[in-house]
């Protein structure tokens, strides 16, 4: 079937621009290459290219081309087709086991096979056959994949190489001149034992684009010009690194030290730092100036390049912040900008913009966001260890710029407090900071009692449903496939009320829109012809009479219609790009989609911290920085929602930094590493893009869920950010939990309500008794249900009006 126009179109952007999510981790002079060739292809992900992660954020697209699919279509030959093809063989022999292993494993741990298994890969093992071919270039593509439900694993074949990828690796490195180890990844592995390979790319999973936008950087066709999101170091180097994984407790010990500001702090040696990645050219950054305007300040430098090929840098500002009162990393990124495509001797003035109200430290003794007084040190470079000192900004008194009320408190869990090793700037350019510039804002805590006069004369019933996603079919509608209007789509509003005659219809991300690519339309309406994405993989540990419920009708014989979207890059790999322009074309790519499949609301961005590289989820999230997180996320929200009939849901709202039982996880967290840290970057994206709609998490935050938190939802995001939105929750159902030995309790559609949260989805039955039986028993009272209820009508109708 031949490629629609909307689908050339955005599928050749990518094509065109997802070099800018790439990098290049260690280079030499022997690529690019001029010309087609001999090409020994080998590693698993040479064949079966990985486009992105699994669950929500897998995307159906038309068509995906493999890296070895793109390297044929350009002319180059294979030789070593004969390894792929045993690779094939070896990986069919394998899957017994896998299945054996995933079921042993769903025993253990008291979950249900198909559900422990959402997230569960199987790790690479060690083949033996040969890898003696011979061709002009060597690619050896290393693969991982990770998915929601699971975590990774520090075990050779997943985090760490297997024994024969090391092997194999180091020998084809020492055997050919040109040989390029190319990453198809998610998120951080442990590359210690082979880092003596001159060449690695770190291309990640960029969607439909990914096999050809390789070739496109092999020949030289594109530079890659991404950055580092989450530093790379051994596995067992990172704080808190062994304490992951626990069933019931999360204890964030690092506290605010997650990434770069651990290492840095410390002056740990890592592999690659945050903020680095290496391009086929170089550049040279000078005449570095700053200017200051009241609280603002402006920093502008020349950006040349100063090598042999067409390219582009990233600007970044970091801040030392004055380590007094309260303890601060070495550094903290504050601003960044990329330059646009540089010729050979080009140069561009670039300029970055930065308040320093945001610069601040929340004194949970004083319930305040405070400027510390002392010296604020700028520093300028392209990674978060190669960096200038620009100038000091002096602050001579201390300044409370925002006057709080404790929220989330903890006070049991003792964090990493670190002593950084501080540098003689006494003879920087300095600029002095007037407090009297700054106007302390006390916020008001109060409940949003807002009652729309269309919904108050609806029914108690109505009402519930109202604040309920329409109610799904069976088990799909719990993994993400209830929308009755949009096949595929993961939920919809207020179909069960009669009397309110638009809806809002759901689709999953944040890799571009998820979808079945097909449906069937009868006389009858229309229908599923296709068993949903999600499913495919349960099935291998689901009874042979599962089938028979889980499979589309076979009775309906309709006109069949496609509906393919485009798989845009991984959340890590958007982020790489360090371009706000690039993500807001992205969400503009996705926007287009939307409206051509009836799509009101897109469950993404999503941009939790990557606390921890074992994650299963790092891949659908930005970075370790929540700065960065925030600024991107706003892009992507902005890209998507340039027309108000179109809306986001950014999640997951927050702490969802592991997967393993994720439901029923309790995060344990200070309340100054929750709002530095963990909240920083929804603050940032809601206050720069205003999403229309934000998803809580599934854990709990210091012992209760985030969906049920009166001061995550109403405190924090309503009173303290002025957020006006839908928040709804994730795919619950009142009282579940698949993991039988929690210790933690599940959530309550009730709850929800109580707490704030206005859209309990996908919504279910039991959801619907949940909050009639505390109805009745006074837990909840009508005018409960009539906020909720008014704010999804009020969300309704900015979209539909």
């Amino acid at each position: 079937m031949e490629l629609l126009d909307y689908e050339k179109k955005h599928i050749d952007y990518l094509i065109d621009n997802a070099s800018e999510c790439t990098l290049f981790l260690k280079r030499n002079d022997q690529f690019p290459i001029t010309n087609p060739c001999d090409v020994v292809l080998l590693g698993n992900g040479a064949r079966n290219t990985i486009k992105g992660g699994t669950g929500s954020g897998d995307v159906s697209s038309r068509f995906f081309k493999s890296i070895e699919d793109a390297l044929l279509s350009r002319g180059f030959n294979i030789t070593s087709t004969k390894w792929l093809d045993e690779y094939d063989e070896f990986r069919k022999e394998t899957l017994k086991d896998y299945i054996k292993e995933g079921k042993k494993l769903a025993k253990k741990n008291k979950i249900l096979p198909s559900v422990y298994t959402m997230g569960f890969f199987e790790e690479e093992k060690n083949y033996d056959f040969s890898i003696d071919y011979d061709g002009d270039i060597c690619i050896y593509v290393l693969a991982r994949n990770s998915g929601e439900g699971n975590d990774r694993r520090n075990i050779k074949g997943d985090v760490k190489l297997s024994d024969r990828e090391v092997s194999d690796i180091l020998r084809l490195n020492k055997r050919f001149k040109k040989f390029m180890l190319v990453l198809n990844v998610g998120g951080v592995i442990d590359l210690s034992p082979i880092m003596e390979v001159s060449n690695i790319l770190l291309l990640s999973q960029l969607g439909v684009s990914t096999g050809d936008c390789f070739v496109d950087i092999l020949l030289g066709n594109k530079n890659p010009s991404g950055k580092l999101t989450t530093t790379w170091a051994k596995p067992e180097d990172y704080p808190g690194f062994t304490d992951f994984g626990d069933t019931h407790n999360t204890y964030y010990k690092e506290g605010i030290y997650v990434g770069y500001r651990y290492f840095n702090t410390i002056g740990k040696n890592i592999i690659f730092p945050f903020g680095y990645g290496l391009s086929y050219t170089n550049f040279d950054i000078t005449n570095l100036n700053v200017s200051v305007e009241k609280m603002i300040v402006t920093l502008k430098a020349t950006v040349k390049n100063i090598g042999e090929f067409p390219g582009k840098e990233v600007l970044q500002a970091y801040i030392t912040k004055p380590n007094k009162i309260i303890d601060n990393p070495y550094v903290e990124l504050v601003g960044y900008k990329k330059t646009s495509l540089l010729n050979p001797q080009q140069t561009e003035e670039v300029s970055i913009t930065i308040d320093i109200t945001t610069l601040t430290n929340y004194d949970e003794n004083r319930s305040s966001h405070i400027l510390q007084k002392g010296d604020y040190i700028l520093r300028v470079g392209n990674s978060s260890i190669d960096l200038k000192d620009v100038c000091r900004l002096v602050l001579e008194e201390e300044v409370i710029v925002e006057k709080l009320e404790n929220k989330l408190c903890n006070k049991a869990i003792k964090e990493l407090v670190l002593t950084r090793k501080e540098t003689n700037n006494e003879n920087l350019v300095s600029y002095k900071l007037d407090p009297k510039n700054i106007e302390t804002r006390i916020v008001e805590y109060k409940k949003d009692t807002y009652i729309d006069p269309n919904i108050e004369k609806l029914t108690n019933e109505e009402l519930i449903n109202m604040c309920l996603g329409n109610y799904g079919r069976g088990f799909a509608a719990m993994i993400g496939g209830s929308a009755k209007n949009v096949i595929g789509g993961a939920g919809e509003t207020s179909l069960k009320v009669s009397s309110i005659s638009k809806s809002l219809t759901m689709a999953d991300g944040p890799a571009g829109l998820r979808l079945k690519t097909e449906y069937g339309k009868d006389s009858k309406g229309i229908y599923d012809t296709q068993l949903e994405p999600f499913m495919e993989k349960m099935l291998l540990f689901l009874p042979k009479l599962s089938k028979l419920f889980i499979n589309p009708p076979k009775n309906r014989h309709g006109k069949i219609y496609h509906q393919y979207t485009t798989a845009i890059p991984i959340g890590t790999a958007l982020a790489q790009s360090f371009n706000d322009d690039f993500v807001y074309a992205c969400g503009s790519l996705v926007s287009e989609e939307m409206k051509l499949f009836n799509v009101d609301l897109w469950l993404a961005p999503a941009l939790n911290i990557h606390r921890n590289i074992l994650c299963g989820r790092n891949f659908e999230y930005y970075s370790e920085d929540p700065y960065l997180s925030g600024k991107i996320a706003s892009a992507m929200v902005k890209g998507v929602e340039q027309t108000k009939e179109l809306g986001t849901v950014i999640k997951h709202f927050a702490f969802n930094n592991q997967e393993w039982n994720r439901n029923n996880n309790n995060s344990q967290i200070s309340e100054r590493t929750i709002r530095e840290i963990y909240l920083k970057g929804f603050e940032i994206c809601i206050k720069d893009s205003n999403p229309k709609g934000l998803m809580t998490s599934y854990n709990l935050i210091n012992g209760i869920h985030t969906s049920e938190s009166y001061e995550l939802i109403n405190d924090i995001l309503r009173c303290e950010w002025k957020y006006s939105g839908l928040v709804m929750s994730d795919w619950i159902a009142s009282g579940r939990t698949f993991c039988h030995a929690s210790i933690y309790p599940a959530p309550y559609a009730s709850n929800n309500i109580k707490a704030g949260n206005d859209l309990t989805m996908a919504g279910c039955y039991n959801d619907y008794k949940d909050i009639m039986k505390a109805l009745k028993k006074g837990k909840l009272t009508r005018n409960d249900l009539l906020y909720s209820a008014s704010r999804v009508y009020r969300s309704i109708m900015i979209q539909k009006a």
